[in-house]
């Protein structure tokens, strides 16, 4: 069995879904376990990490992190899942307006609000997924989300094309805002290109594509892991003795009497664990005066 463990940035081609994507990785590092930590759509292209081996254990940490996107609307056109995927619907005037007059509405969409999933999306209703029952036709009510949009700019605009760079919170679905922001500028619109130009904590970290990693040996394959614990650095960190971290390996709760009585801050923190040789052995919540549980623990052979 593979010990290969860390996770991967790949910068996903359009036109492959994140799980065909996910497929091909494992298939390269000849591993069984891996997961990504947020879908992309296939006509979406760019950052998806891929966790592998043990790396997949702390996914769900990472899943509501914050989102980088480039995307461009094609204005006067609206199709029926808000992309390029399926057929033009509706066609309207594109009015002319310059860029002061879009940054005034694309200002109205900053900070917190709400917004609803498209049928074409991969959220359930009843236990089917939404893209299933709208390739049947039906269309169902959908439960209105909480989503925070924190920069949104133009990048170019070259009439009907405006392209946007966009920086927003978990569950954000870039085709309705595309939507929203043409029905806000008196037309319509669609996605014609999506490219997620980084997803939290991995803003500063390098993607690798595809094909590279389809061609590289085995040395340059494992350049491209980064280590297990690289986007957990904003968790306070505890080093433990070889018998603390036995103990914690074996699921017990411990009582760790160095840990200061304010790092634990108002409630329950949580932290990343370190063994002998620092090496990172999982997660761990860290309660009033020093009492540490394990949270997320790795299988690594301390």
């Amino acid at each position: 069995m593979t010990t290969v463990c860390g996770i991967v940035l790949l910068d996903k081609p359009a036109g492959l879904s994140s799980n065909a994507a996910l497929q091909r990785v494992k298939r390269l590092y000849g591993i069984r376990k891996a997961g990504h930590t947020g879908n992309l759509d296939p006509l979406a292209s760019g950052m998806l990490p891929v966790c592998l081996g043990e790396a997949t254990k702390i996914a769900g940490a990472l899943l509501d992190a914050r989102k980088q996107y480039r995307f461009t609307i094609h204005l006067g056109e609206r199709t029926v899942s808000g992309d390029a995927e399926h057929e033009v619907i509706e066609r309207r005037t594109v009015p002319h307006i310059d860029i002061a007059g879009i940054d005034t509405v694309l200002a109205g969409f900053l900070g917190k609000r709400s917004q609803v999933p498209p049928m074409h999306s991969a959220v359930k209703h009843e236990g089917e997924r939404l893209y299933r029952l709208a390739r049947r036709g039906i269309e169902v009510a959908r439960v209105a989300r909480d989503i925070d949009i924190t920069r949104l700019a133009v990048e170019q605009w070259e009439a009907p094309f405006l392209t946007l760079v966009v920086t927003c919170s978990k569950g954000t679905y870039v085709r309705v805002l595309a939507e929203e922001i043409a029905a806000a500028l008196g037309t319509c619109g669609h996605v014609v290109g999506l490219h997620r130009a980084w997803t939290a904590p991995f803003e500063n970290d390098a993607m690798v594509a595809l094909d590279r990693l389809e061609q590289a040996d085995a040395a340059e394959l494992l350049r491209w892991l980064l280590p297990i614990d690289h986007p957990l650095q904003s968790r306070p960190r505890v080093d433990l003795a070889a018998e603390e971290a036995r103990r914690v390996l074996h699921g017990q709760v411990i009582v760790i009497n160095r840990w200061a009585a304010g790092d634990a801050g108002a409630g329950p923190t949580e932290v990343r664990l370190y063994g002998p040789q620092s090496l990172f052995i999982g997660l761990g919540v860290m309660g009033p005066e020093g009492r540490l549980r394990p949270k997320r623990l790795m299988e690594l052979g301390l």
